[in-house]
């Protein structure tokens, strides 16, 4: 008798997601432009010359192109003052073309970051950073003007997958205030049973194990491994980790927290990297800027009228 074949978990494509995503706002931009003669519109602060930075803020104003948007570029020199930075934010957030606007981060070390972020008007916190739209998703009952761009695009993977939350048990590794807390508060929302791993945790495996859903981002190349994971379970992998590789001509290649050969042959669900929840996070980001325009047009004329559905925060 032949042996029966190795399981393989079905690959959550976060590229095609992200890509439909866009199509769905670019449909909505479009509604809004003939009626209204409006686009949304994201201004992007950009402090220094990080490579990694530059790279990804180019990313983000080609997509702003494709689906419709109005950039707003603000590039800062390195050694600009914090108080130049937040004059940037200032005139942005009086800015009425001007729904959402991004700082990109890291800043450098003289700029306290949350002091930067704080200054950033709520109604325009399209990363979803500002301490009471964080203070509205960690409180029951109370929904945030915006959640952070990577958590909702890991909570739309799941939906988009149809992967079922409510009743499930749930493991986040990683407590950042930027992707692990927020993920642990929106699973929540969804009626998950959910558990923190983290750096002080004790036999992190055997928690990892009881779960039905795990969302790792705690950035350390394949840290889980494939006896970690509970058969059948989803796993949405946050890390993006370089490592050497000699055969690359680069020198090294991507991988996740999660070890992807051992995971996908025990998990029925599984994000790869690059290419599952990379691609999510700037469509999130679309997706938060254009509800902020629609919340803004919303005063001028009734979203009804532009056959618009509402997109709804994923709590």
């Amino acid at each position: 008798m032949d042996a029966s074949p190795e399981k393989v978990a079905k690959i959550i494509d976060g590229i095609a997601i992200a890509k439909d995503i866009r199509l769905e706002i670019t449909s909505d931009v479009q509604k809004m432009k003939e009626v209204y003669g409006k686009v949304p519109g994201l201004a992007v602060i950009i402090v220094g010359e990080r490579k990694d930075s530059q790279t990804y803020v180019r990313m983000k104003r080609r997509m702003c192109a494709e689906v419709g948007f109005v950039s707003f570029d603000k590039d800062m020199p390195g050694d600009a003052s914090e108080e130049e930075v937040l004059q940037a934010v200032k005139a942005f957030n009086e800015d009425s073309a001007v729904h959402g606007i991004l700082v990109q981060l890291p800043l450098p070390k003289h700029i306290d970051e949350q002091t930067v972020l704080s200054a950033i008007s709520l109604e325009k916190d399209v990363d979803g950073f500002h301490p009471l739209n964080i203070g509205r998703l960690a409180m029951k009952g109370r929904d945030p003007l915006f959640v952070p761009c990577t958590p909702k695009g890991c909570i739309d993977l799941l939906d988009r997958s149809g992967i079922k939350i409510a009743g499930k048990r749930a493991v986040v590794l990683g407590r950042s205030n930027i992707v692990g807390m927020p993920a642990a508060l929106l699973l929540l929302h969804r009626d998950a049973t959910v558990s923190i791993v983290h750096s002080k945790t004790e036999d992190p495996a055997s928690i990892v194990r009881q779960a039905d859903i795990v969302i790792a981002a705690i950035g350390r190349p394949e840290t889980v491994r494939g006896d970690w994971i509970k058969p059948g379970a989803a796993i949405i992998d946050v890390g993006t980790n370089a490592v050497d590789d000699a055969s690359k001509k680069a020198g090294y290649r991507l991988v996740g927290d999660v070890h992807f050969e051992e995971a996908s042959k025990v998990a029925g669900h599984i994000t790869p990297v690059p290419g599952g929840v990379g691609p999510m996070t700037i469509a999130m980001l679309l997706q938060n800027t254009l509800n902020s325009a629609k919340r803004v047009l919303a005063k001028e004329v009734p979203l009804e009228k532009l056959e618009i559905r509402p997109k709804q925060v994923a709590v």
